[in-house]
């Protein structure tokens, strides 16, 4: 069987609302599952250009990258091929747009409490890379709190 390999970028969207660090993740309603926001690259872009544009799209945010977060790796079968994925994902934060401006590759698109969205989470590597945003807005807080 022929493998596939498979490059695509993404991201952990964050805000601050009411003082609550809150993270956007995607959603299919039929299964239920919620994950982070990610797609393949263009030709020509690279990774961060990619994880902002798919971001984008996937949510309907603008948002900048603040770091990188690491990457995953997983298997899985489509139209009667063996795909192995890699997908790089990083830490950016809201700056604009709207989730009802979505496109149609997910269900919904919604906003949770960054410590309740690994509870809501589908794919247990995911939630790893949740879990390092966590770490590194930790570390950025604690760098604005000195200065």
């Amino acid at each position: 069987m022929k493998i596939v390999r498979d490059l695509s970028a993404g991201g952990v969207i964050y805000r601050y609302n009411n003082g609550q660090l809150e993270i956007a993740l995607v959603g299919k309603l039929a299964p239920r599952r919620w994950g982070l926001p990610k797609g393949g690259l263009q030709r020509g872009e690279t990774l961060e250009q990619a994880a902002v544009r798919e971001v984008t799209e996937e949510t309907g945010l603008q948002a900048r990258l603040v770091c990188p977060l690491g990457e995953i790796e997983y298997w899985f079968r489509w139209a009667g091929r063996r795909h192995f994925k890699r997908v790089h994902f990083f830490l950016m934060e809201a700056i604009g747009g709207d989730v009802s401006r979505h496109d149609h590759e997910y269900d919904v698109v919604e906003w949770f409490p960054l410590d309740q969205a690994p509870g809501e989470m589908t794919y247990p590597s995911e939630v790893g890379i949740v879990e390092r945003a966590m770490a590194a807005l930790g570390r950025e807080r604690g760098r604005s709190a000195s200065a």
